[in-house]
């Protein structure tokens, strides 16, 4: 059933790609290079997770056992220091949930980085990026213990329209921000 619905997927693609073509290949010429093949990494996790979103559009870690969130929060601010991020928030969503109800609540923590310069200029490249704003990591509390959710960064430096520079580099140095903090923070690593 499921390799059925996948071909009947494809073929609506394919029909799309057919009646848009001209459109279409103007467009994947203004694309930053690789961006076809992480746009087949979203679908297979689209596919793979039965059709949910944000499954396909964002990074996810384990957080090994015996790292606790004290420790994820002092990494995550640490490798913001070490990389010239600024932290711009925390929504501590488990502990108002708690304040309402009363009841002990499962972790439910945001943090929101940022760097402004690169902010401002990804704005100004592509005005719809600002809902992307700020940065988010997020850690939460499931019945196997801490993980941690972000935005999948590959999207913006991978499958957009090619960055000039120095806003691709700076992109960069965003996306491998993100990623160290998921990476560090995840394994306890400070």
């Amino acid at each position: 059933m499921k390799l059925t619905s996948l071909f009947a997927r494809l073929a609506v693609l394919a029909v799309a790609v057919f009646l848009t073509g001209c459109g279409t290949i103007g467009t994947m010429g203004k694309l930053e290079e690789g961006a076809g093949a992480e746009a087949n990494r979203m679908w297979d996790r689209w596919v793979d997770s039965e059709g949910d979103i944000a499954v396909a559009t964002t990074w996810e870690r384990k957080v090994k056992d015996g790292v606790t969130a004290d420790d994820i929060e002092q990494i995550l601010r640490s490798v913001a220091t070490e990389r010239n991020m600024k932290e711009v928030g925390v929504l501590p969503l488990s502990k108002e949930l708690e304040a309402r109800t009363g009841k002990k609540q499962k972790l439910l923590t945001i943090y929101s980085f940022c760097t402004p310069a690169t902010a401002r200029e990804m704005v100004d490249f592509s005005p719809h990026m600002a809902a992307y704003l700020p940065c988010r990591i997020s850690v939460v509390e499931k019945e196997d213990g801490l993980w941690l959710y972000t935005l999948n960064m590959d999207m913006m430096v991978k499958m957009g329209r090619k960055l000039p520079s120095p806003l691709k580099e700076n992109a960069w140095a965003v996306r491998s921000t993100i990623w160290e903090m998921m990476e560090r923070g995840s394994k306890g690593e400070f």
